[in-house]
C-alpha cells in the first residue's frame, strides 16, 4: 500500500494501531486493489497504513475511531463467512457514526449480531438503526408497515424474514403481492398468459426471492403453491391464514385496495406492508391507501410502523444523496 495521507483535519490528531490475529483474511478486509480501505480513508478523512497484520489509523482523533470500529467490525463479520461488499462497508462507515451499534461494531467474534435473518443462500444482518428496529419488529409484530424511500431493505428484509418462517415451517405459505399501477385495467389486452403479463410489475419480488433460495427451489415452490407472487387484485375474497404476506409499492393501492388486502389477514399469518409514501403514481395522489392506513392504525397494539429515511439507503451512497435532492424540492 502506498497512497497519499489525506489532508489534515482539525481537531486533536491521533494515531491507532489495530493488530488483527488472521493475516490470511485481511485480503478480504482491504477489499480489490484495497478499495475498502480507500473508502474509509476517503467517507472519514483518515491516513491507513498497513504493516503485515497491522494498521495503523491516523487523522481526528474521533475518525480514526470509527474507523477502527469500521475495520474491526468489518474484521469480525468475515470471520463469521459473511460477505463484506462495497454496500457493507458504507453501512458499517454509516453505522459507525451509532453508538447504539456498539453491539455490531464492537462484538465478539465469538458472538453473532444481536438480530439476524438466515436464509437458504444468506445470512442477512442490519445496515442501518432502522433495520434493527424492522428486524426485530417483523420477529415479534403481527402486521408491519414499513416507510421510506427505495433503497432501505424495505422489501429485501421483508422477503428474508418471509423465507426464513417459511424454511422454518412457522408459515405454510408465502404470498408476495404488488398493485399493478402501469397495466390499471387493462392486462387482458398484454401478450402472452396471465404469468406473462404481471411479471414486469412483480420482478423485484423474484429478484429478492432468487437472493435468498435456491433457483430450484424457488421454481419447485412456485410450482407447488408455497410461494405465490400475484397483483393486489388476486387476493379479493380470501383468507388468508398461516401465511406471510407481502405487499409491495404499498403507495400505489386506493384506500378500498388496501381495505381488502389488511383484512384478508387470517389466523397464523405474518403481513407486512412496504411503501414510499411520497413516491405515489397513481392519478390522484390524495387517495393513496397507504397514507390512508397509516393514519388509520398507528396506534393499534400488535401493528408496528417503521419509517426509513434517506439516512437508511443502504445502496450506493449516491443514492442517499438522490432521495434527499428530490425530497428537498418536496417531490
Amino acid at each position: 500500500m502506498s497512497r497519499k495521507p489525506v489532508p489534515a483535519q482539525p481537531g486533536d490528531r491521533s494515531r491507532i494501531e489495530v493488530v488483527f490475529d488472521r493475516p490470511q483474511l485481511l485480503g478480504q478486509l482491504f477489499g480489490h486493489f484495497d478499495q475498502n480501505l480507500v473508502a474509509i480513508e476517503n467517507r472519514l478523512g483518515v491516513y491507513i497504513a498497513a504493516r503485515g497484520n497491522k494498521l495503523q489509523i491516523e487523522g481526528e482523533a474521533e475518525a480514526t475511531a470509527r474507523a477502527r470500529d469500521v475495520l474491526t467490525g468489518l474484521y469480525h463479520r468475515i470471520t463469521r463467512g459473511e460477505e463484506v461488499d462495497a454496500g457493507t462497508v458504507d453501512a458499517v462507515i454509516a453505522m459507525s457514526a451509532e453508538p447504539t451499534l456498539d453491539g455490531i461494531i464492537r462484538a465478539d467474534v465469538s458472538q453473532p449480531p444481536p438480530v439476524m435473518i438466515r436464509t437458504r443462500k444468506k445470512t442477512i444482518v442490519p445496515r442501518s438503526t432502522t433495520q434493527i428496529r424492522y428486524m426485530e419488529a417483523l420477529a415479534r409484530d403481527e402486521i408491519i408497515f414499513a416507510l421510506g424511500p427505495a433503497g432501505t431493505g424495505k422489501t429485501y428484509v421483508a422477503v428474508a424474514q418471509a423465507v426464513q418462517q417459511l424454511i422454518a415451517g412457522s408459515v405454510d405459505r408465502l404470498i408476495l403481492s404488488r398493485p399493478a399501477v402501469e397495466a390499471g385495467e387493462r392486462l387482458g389486452f398484454l401478450p402472452g398468459d396471465m404469468r406473462d403479463k404481471v411479471d414486469p410489475y412483480l420482478r423485484p419480488l423474484y429478484d429478492a426471492l432468487y437472493d435468498m433460495l435456491p433457483t430450484e427451489q424457488v421454481e419447485r415452490r412456485l410450482a407447488s403453491g408455497e410461494i405465490e407472487i400475484a397483483p393486489i387484485a388476486f387476493m379479493r375474497g380470501r383468507t388468508l391464514g398461516n401465511a406471510f404476506i407481502i405487499l409491495d409499492e404499498a403507495q400505489n393501492t386506493t384506500p378500498m385496495q388496501m381495505k381488502m388486502f389488511l383484512t384478508r389477514f387470517g389466523e397464523g399469518s405474518r403481513m407486512v406492508v412496504c411503501g414510499d409514501p411520497r413516491q405515489v403514481d397513481l392519478p390522484d395522489i390524495g387517495k393513496s391507501g397507504l397514507a390512508d392506513a397509516v393514519a388509520r392504525l398507528e396506534g393499534l397494539k400488535g401493528i408496528s410502523m417503521i419509517r426509513f429515511t434517506s439516512a437508511d439507503v443502504v445502496r450506493h451512497p449516491l443514492v442517499g444523496a438522490i432521495v434527499d435532492a428530490y425530497e428537498g424540492e418536496g417531490g
